[in-house]
């Protein structure tokens, strides 16, 4: 059952997606959300919240897949107009950046969706333990 007597502001969004997107507990911002590269943990080390509760499913990789493909676009648009490099070339630098970029971003979107659902108290977050 839901804390009623909580203030709205208690769990503020902006502080979550921030720890989130720096794969951080979005309760402390001390300790690391994953234990591996998207295995969230289920309690934060340093002040032991609990995390299990987390939905992020598809979402991370949704988000991911969209500024992605974004941002390639635009690289690939500016590479053909500007620089006209030999087709493998731009294939191979697409590539690698496409792999790299998906990389580097799935696992804070993942932190950032975890951190919105503990601010939002969403699927268990808002119970009491």
């Amino acid at each position: 059952m839901p804390d009623i007597s909580a203030t709205k502001d208690d769990r503020p969004m902006k502080p979550a997606i921030w720890r989130g997107l720096r794969c951080r507990c979005p309760q402390c911002g001390d300790g690391v959300m994953f234990e591996g590269y998207l295995k969230v943990t289920d309690r934060c080390p340093v002040c032991n919240e609990a995390l299990h509760h987390h939905r992020a499913d598809d979402g991370p990789a949704y988000l991911t897949i969209l500024i992605v493909a974004h941002i390639l676009g635009f690289v690939m648009h500016l590479m053909w107009v500007h620089l006209r490099p030999e087709p493998l070339v731009m294939a191979t630098v697409l590539a690698i950046g496409a792999v790299v970029l998906s990389l580097y971003l799935l696992p804070r979107f993942k932190g950032m969706i975890v951190g919105i659902q503990w601010a939002r108290r969403m699927h268990g977050f808002g119970q009491n333990a």
